[in-house]
């Protein structure tokens, strides 16, 4: 059972093949003209995603030594995400599959990334809870089976993706600044500059106060020193993400005690922060969790999350048809 699976809700493209639930090949192109704008432009993004995709695909068939042939079916990103980029793979995989007469399996960007832990071991058992976190968006993920998923707890307003990015903007660091702090807060003090967590009921998350705040806090320090910045920038770096992190596990925390669950994972970008990484184990081992780290490769947009995801959809024989569209906004 040969899939070939296409990811280009963002600023990468990406194919996978996987043959009987084992990744064959994963290539990922990333896009970076987006830099020197400081941000994703959409239209950019879907320019560069056509130049992409052919010699993508291409790479990722001569890797897994699989032809067009050899294919039973073609899964592709329907959303959420940037809707240029996703016509791009959509219309792609679409005309693929017709071509070749064969399925086409449409796959939740977000339910990918929980997925990504079966692609290698140690696999979770079910049920387990997910903390799904990425430049969009910040979730806590009750899965009970492959197929079988419940947001239990989401963000208000911005992602935590997008809090350390904007966060690093405000201390004029170049795009993507999220790995800059990672960077520079392994050198500092977390405890260098404490700063307010915000009070959310239940499950939910909140990071525009603490956006605010932080915009206020270096506004005060860079009036009194211009040179604030530069000279406490580690321990800037580290106090943020120490208190981004503590929001994220607090909520986790809470999550367990109420559901009962020690299966634990987390999921998408931002799980590729060391800070993140470190705290959880840590606090796994004072809870006695069972937690599951994905590899570096598979915590940022890939194709190999999209190809799982589809692996378990065909054996549940749920195709779509070629009336499709992709969602630039996908409910879970």
């Amino acid at each position: 059972m040969n899939i070939l699976a296409i990811e280009s809700s963002c600023d990468e493209t990406s194919a996978a093949v996987i043959t009987n639930g084992k990744i064959r090949s994963n290539v990922v192109a990333t896009q970076l003209i987006h830099t020197q704008y400081g941000g994703v432009v959409p239209e950019l993004a879907s320019r560069a995603h056509q130049q992409h995709i052919l010699p993508v695909v291409d790479k990722a068939l001569n890797d897994a030594k699989v032809t067009k042939k050899d294919l039973e079916a073609i899964a592709f990103t329907k959303g959420p995400g940037l809707l240029g980029a996703l016509l791009v793979g959509t219309s792609f995989a679409k005309s693929m599959a017709l071509g070749l007469d064969i399925p086409l399996i449409e796959i939740n960007h977000m339910q990918a990334h929980v997925l990504a832990h079966f692609i290698d071991d140690p696999k979770p058992a079910f049920p387990f809870l997910c903390l799904t976190v990425s430049g969009g968006h910040t979730q806590i993920v009750k899965v009970t089976s492959p197929l079988e998923m419940e947001i239990i707890g989401e963000t208000r307003d911005d992602a935590v993706g997008e809090a350390f990015d904007k966060t690093a903007k405000l201390m004029d660091l170049p795009y993507p600044g999220g790995p800059l702090i990672d960077k520079y807060a392994a050198l500092g003090n977390p405890s260098a500059y404490p700063f307010p967590l915000p009070e959310m009921p239940g499950l939910d998350f909140s990071f525009s106060g603490i956006k605010t705040s932080f915009m206020y806090f270096l506004q005060k320090q860079v009036r009194e020193n211009p040179d604030f910045i530069a000279q406490n920038k580690e321990d800037i770096c580290a106090s943020i993400q120490y208190t981004l992190v503590d929001i994220l596990l607090k909520k986790l925390k809470k999550a367990s005690r109420e559901t009962g669950i020690k299966e634990i994972a987390i999921a998408g970008g931002v799980s590729a922060n060391s800070g993140l990484r470190k705290s959880i184990i840590e606090l796994g081992e004072k809870l006695d969790w069972k937690v599951y780290i994905p590899a570096f490769e598979y915590c940022t947009d890939n194709a190999a999350m999209i190809a799982i995801a589809a692996h378990y959809k065909f054996l549940a024989n749920d195709f779509c048809d070629q009336t499709v569209s992709p969602l630039a906004r996908m409910e879970f």
